[in-house]
C-alpha cells in the first residue's frame, strides 16, 4: 500500500483531495476540453459527482493506488492519479488540468512528480495512454520523461460514438527519464502566413477537401500510394498533432489567406535528425494553380524549418514528367542533385524516374 504523502515539485503541491475542492473540480470537469478528452465523465458534471470523487479518493490508497489534487500557489490546478499496481507491479497514471492552469507545464510537472514517487515506492512500471488528438496530453507525456512504446488502435469509444486510437507511453524504475521537447516545434500562433497563403496544421475538418484533392486525376497521376477512402483521410488528419510532436512529420493545409479556403497540402516528412534531413511533399487543387501558391508554401515551410529546427537539408523527389513541380522547387531555391531511375510506381503499372532536389541551410 502506498503512503498518503504530500508531494512537492517546483511550484506544485500534490495532496489528497478535500471537499473544499469540489467547486473547482466541477468547473474543470464541465469544461468542454476536459469533457472531450475524458469521455467517462458524467455530463453535465455536478457537485455530487465531485464530492463522490473526493470521498472515494481515500479508498484509492486502500486499493493500492493514489489520488491527488494538484495545487499551484494554494489554488486548485487539477487532479492526478495512480491506478493500483497489478501483480507485475505495473500501474497507470492519469491527469486532468483545470482551464485556468493550462499552458504552464502543470500536467508534465505533476505527472513526473507522481511517477517518480511511485517508482521510488515499489512500482516497477508506470504507463500513460494519450488519445492521438490530445496534443496537451502527448506533450505532457514527452516532457514527463515517458518513452513512447506503440499504438492501441480504436481502443476506447468517445462521446460521439467513434473509437479513438491511443498512444502508449511508459517509464521504468531505474531508467533515465529526460524531458523530451519536439524536434518539430508547433507553429507559433498556429500558422505560417505571408498574406497570400496561410499554412495551418491539418485538422479533421480538412479531410473532405484533402480526399477530393488526392482523387483529382492530375494529383493522383503522381501519387505513389494507392487511393484512400474518406475515412482514411479523416484518420490521417486526426494524427497531425501526434505526428508533429513525435517528430515524424509536419502536415499542413495550404489556404488562401484572404478567404481561408483549402487550396492544398504540404508536409515535411521522412525526418532524420541524425542526418539533419527531411523531405518536403505537396499537392495543390487545380483551381489554385498558376498563382504562385505552392512556391510561397514551400518557401514558408523551408524557412520555418531552418529557423526553428536543427535540419540542415530539405530534399524533394519528383516524377521526371512533373515539370510543374520542378518549377516550384527551382523558384524555391532547390537545386537538382540527381536521378533515381525507375523508382516511382505509377497507377498504370509503369515506373517513372525520380528527380532528386535539395536546399541547404544558409551559411
Amino acid at each position: 500500500m502506498l503512503p498518503r504523502d504530500v508531494i512537492s515539485s517546483g511550484s506544485l503541491i500534490l495532496r489528497p483531495p478535500a471537499e473544499d475542492d469540489a467547486e473547482a473540480i466541477v468547473k474543470m470537469c464541465d469544461d468542454p476540453v476536459t469533457a472531450r478528452f475524458v469521455p467517462s465523465l458524467p455530463q453535465p458534471y455536478e457537485a455530487g459527482h465531485a464530492l463522490d470523487h473526493v470521498r472515494r479518493s481515500a479508498g484509492a490508497w486502500q486499493d493500492g493506488g493514489a489520488r491527488y489534487a494538484v495545487t499551484e500557489g494554494g489554488r486548485f490546478a487539477g487532479l492526478v492519479w495512480l491506478e493500483p499496481p497489478d501483480r507485475w507491479d505495473v500501474s497507470g497514471v492519469g491527469f486532468m488540468v483545470a482551464p485556468w492552469a493550462r499552458g504552464r507545464g502543470v500536467a508534465a510537472t505533476a505527472v513526473r512528480a507522481l511517477t517518480d514517487w511511485a517508482l521510488d515506492h515499489g512500482v516497477r512500471r508506470v504507463e500513460l495512454q494519450a488519445e492521438v488528438e490530445n496534443v496537451a496530453c502527448l506533450r505532457a507525456a514527452y516532457r514527463a520523461g515517458f518513452r513512447e512504446e506503440g499504438l492501441r488502435r480504436e481502443a476506447r469509444r468517445l462521446r460521439d460514438g467513434r473509437f479513438a486510437d491511443y498512444v502508449v507511453f511508459a517509464r521504468l524504475r531505474g531508467e533515465a527519464a529526460p524531458a523530451v521537447e519536439p524536434f518539430l516545434p508547433l507553429l507559433e500562433g498556429g500558422a505560417l502566413d505571408d498574406g497570400v497563403v496561410r499554412l495551418e496544421p491539418m485538422a479533421p475538418g480538412d479531410a473532405a477537401d484533402y480526399h477530393r484533392m488526392m482523387a483529382e486525376p492530375s494529383v493522383a497521376a503522381y501519387s505513389v500510394t494507392p487511393p484512400a477512402s474518406l475515412e482514411d483521410a479523416e484518420r490521417r488528419c486526426r494524427y497531425t498533432g501526434y505526428w508533429w510532436l513525435s517528430g515524424q512529420r509536419a502536415e499542413m493545409a495550404v489556404r488562401d489567406a484572404g478567404s481561408g479556403a483549402f487550396a492544398g497540402h504540404i508536409q515535411l516528412m521522412q525526418v532524420v535528425p541524425a542526418l539533419g534531413q527531411a523531405m518536403v511533399g505537396y499537392s495543390l487543387l487545380p483551381g489554385f494553380r498558376g498563382r504562385g501558391f505552392m512556391t510561397r508554401a514551400v518557401g514558408l515551410v523551408v524557412d520555418w524549418a531552418f529557423a526553428r529546427t536543427a535540419l540542415h537539408r530539405i530534399v524533394a523527389g519528383t516524377d521526371a514528367d512533373n515539370t510543374a513541380s520542378h518549377a516550384v522547387l527551382e523558384r524555391s531555391g532547390f537545386l537538382r542533385e540527381g536521378v533515381h531511375r525507375e523508382l516511382l510506381p505509377r497507377p498504370d503499372g509503369t515506373r517513372a524516374d525520380d528527380v532528386q532536389w535539395a536546399r541547404l541551410r544558409p551559411a
